[in-house]
C-alpha cells in the first residue's frame, strides 16, 4: 500500500472500531439483558424471527452494496439506481413475510414467533437505504461519518429494547428495537451528508445485475450459513434448545462483528482500489490477516476459556459453556475467512468466492442433517468443523491468484498467536484450577480472570508481535 492509502486504512480501521464498539456493545447489553429476563423459549423465538428477517435483508441486497466501493462510474448515480431497486425489491418482501410468516415459523417448530417475524419485516426498507448510504461511505474511506447513522441507530434501538424488556415486554422489546435501528440509520445517515437521491441509471443498473448475477448467490449462501444452525435446532430441537444455542452463538459472534468485519470493510475498499491502480495485493492481504489474527485470537481465547461463567446470566444457560468454548474455535476460522473473502471479491474473482461460500453451505448442511438431533454441543462441533476444512482451500484459491499470505508468513502468523495463547493460558488456567478465582458464577472472579488473561495476552503480543506492531505504527506503510 502506498503510504497514503496505509495511514487513511489505518485512521478507516479505527474509526470503524469505535463506530463497532458502540454499536455491538449495544448489542452485547441487549444479550445480555434479554438472558436475564427471558427464558429459554422466548429468546429462542427471537432468535429465529431475526435469523428469518436477516435472510431477507440479505436477499433484498444481494451484495450489491459491495459494487459502490468498486465500480468505475459515477458512484453516486451507482448508489442512486441501487437505491431504487433495493428499497423496491424490500418493499415487495416485506410483503411476502408477513403473508408467510405464520406457515414459516410453524415449520421451524416456533409459531409463536410469527407476530415477531411480521413486526421485525417492516423495517427492511428502511435497511435498504441505510445499507446503500454505508456503502458509499466505504468506498469513500470515510467511515468517521458512519458515527451517527451506525453507532447512534444501534444506541438507540438497543435503549428502547432495554426499557421494554425491563418493563416485562417480552420477546417484542428485542424486535421493536431492531425496528428503531432500521428506521434511525438512514434518517440519521442524511443529517450527517450520507443521504442518496433515488434515480435510475440503465448502465449501473446493468453492471449492477452481472454483478447480482454472481455476488447474489453468494450473499444468500453466506447468509444461510449465519442462519442454517438456528433453523436447524429450532426444527428438530425445539425453540428452548435455540435459546441456550443462540446465546452461546451470539457471545462467539462479538469477535467477530467487533473486529474481522471491521478489517473487512476497511479490506475490500482498499484491496479494490489496488487493483485499480495495478498493484500487488499480496502484502495488504497479508497485514490484514496478521491484524485479525492477532486481535481475535486473544478474544477468543477469552471467551473458550471463561465459557463456564456463562451462569453469571442465570444457572439456566450452563448447557451454552460447551457449544461456547466450539464456536470460539468457529469464531476464529471465519474471522481469517472474511479478509481473504474480501480480496476475492475485491479482485472480481467472485465465483471463486461462491465456490467457497457454497463448499462451506453443503459442509454445514451435511453436518446438520447427520448430528443435530444430538444436540447443541454437535451442532457447534459441526461449525467448527465445516469452518476449519474451508481455511486450507480458501488459501490455496488465493494463492492460484496471487494474492495469498506466502505460506511460511502465514505459519510464522500463527505460530506467534498460539505462542500469545499459551503464554496468557497456563497461569490463568493454573490459577483457576487453584481457586483464586472462585466459582463461576462469582463475578469478581470472573473480571479478574478475563483482565489476567487479558493482560498476559497483551503482553505476550508486544513481545512476539513488534515489527508488525512498528509497521501499523507508521501508518501501514513499509
Amino acid at each position: 500500500m502506498t503510504d497514503t492509502l496505509g495511514s487513511r486504512a489505518v485512521r478507516g480501521s479505527l474509526w470503524l472500531g469505535v463506530v463497532n464498539l458502540v454499536s455491538k456493545s449495544s448489542q452485547m447489553l441487549v444479550t445480555l439483558v434479554l438472558a436475564a429476563l427471558l427464558t429459554e423459549g422466548q429468546l429462542g423465538a427471537v432468535a429465529l424471527a431475526v435469523a428469518v428477517v436477516n435472510l431477507g435483508q440479505v436477499v433484498q441486497s444481494i451484495g450489491v452494496y459491495d459494487l459502490i466501493g468498486r465500480t468505475e462510474r459515477d458512484p453516486r448515480r451507482v448508489a442512486g439506481t441501487l437505491l431504487t431497486s433495493s428499497v423496491g425489491a424490500s418493499l415487495f418482501l416485506t410483503a411476502a413475510l408477513v403473508a408467510v410468516a405464520g406457515p414459516l415459523t410453524a415449520l421451524l417448530g416456533t409459531p409463536e414467533a410469527a407476530g415477531l417475524v411480521r413486526l421485525a419485516a417492516l423495517g427492511l426498507p428502511f435497511s435498504a437505504a441505510g445499507g446503500v448510504q454505508l456503502g458509499l461511505m466505504h468506498r469513500e474511506l470515510d467511515f468517521r461519518r458512519r458515527i451517527v447513522p451506525d453507532a447512534g441507530g444501534a444506541v438507540l434501538g438497543a435503549a428502547l429494547t432495554v426499557v421494554l424488556a425491563v418493563g416485562g415486554a417480552g420477546p417484542v422489546s428485542l424486535v421493536l428495537g431492531l425496528l428503531c435501528t432500521a428506521v434511525a440509520q438512514p434518517l440519521l445517515g442524511s443529517l450527517v451528508r450520507g443521504g442518496v437521491r433515488p434515480c435510475w441509471d440503465t448502465g449501473a443498473a446493468g453492471e449492477a445485475l452481472r454483478w447480482i448475477a454472481v455476488v447474489g448467490p453468494a450473499a444468500v449462501v453466506a447468509a444461510l450459513l449465519v442462519n442454517l444452525d438456528y433453523l436447524a435446532v429450532g426444527h428438530v430441537l425445539g425453540p428452548a434448545a435455540v435459546g441456550v444455542y443462540s446465546l452461546a452463538y451470539r457471545l462467539a459472534w462479538v469477535p467477530y462483528i467487533m473486529v474481522a468485519v471491521v478489517l473487512g470493510a476497511v479490506a475490500f475498499p482498499v484491496f479494490a482500489r489496488l487493483r485499480r491502480e495495478g498493484r500487488a495485493l499480496d502484502e495488504a492481504v497479508a497485514r490484514f490477516t496478521g491484524a485479525v489474527l492477532v486481535v481475535t485470537g486473544g478474544l477468543y481465547l477469552a471467551l473458550a476459556l471463561l465459557a463456564d461463567r456463562v451462569v453469571l446470566l442465570g444457572a439456566r444457560w450452563a448447557d451454552a459453556a460447551g457449544p461456547l468454548v466450539l464456536l470460539s474455535g468457529y469464531g476464529a476460522g471465519i474471522c481469517l475467512l472474511q479478509i481473504w473473502y474480501q480480496a476475492l471479491k475485491a479482485t472480481g474473482h467472485v465465483r471463486r468466492y461462491l465456490v467457497l461460500e457454497t463448499t462451506h453451505l453443503v459442509l454445514l448442511g451435511l453436518g446438520l442433517v447427520s448430528l443435530t438431533s444430538a444436540g447443541i454441543g454437535a451442532v457447534a462441533a459441526v461449525q467448527l468443523g465445516a469452518a476449519w476444512l474451508v481455511v486450507p482451500f480458501a488459501w490455496r484459491l488465493l494463492a492460484g491468484i496471487g494474492v495469498a499470505p506466502p505460506a511460511a508468513k502465514l505459519a510464522g502468523m500463527v505460530v506467534r498467536v498460539l505462542l500469545a495463547c499459551a503464554a496468557a493460558a497456563v497461569p490463568t488456567v493454573t490459577l483457576a484450577h487453584a481457586g483464586w478465582f472462585g466459582t463461576a458464577d462469582s463475578l469478581p472472579g470472573g473480571i479478574a480472570e478475563a483482565l489476567l488473561l487479558m493482560a498476559t495476552y497483551a503482553g505476550a503480543t508486544l513481545l512476539l508481535q513488534r515489527p508488525a506492531l512498528a509497521e501499523l505504527r507508521r501508518g501501514g506503510h513499509g
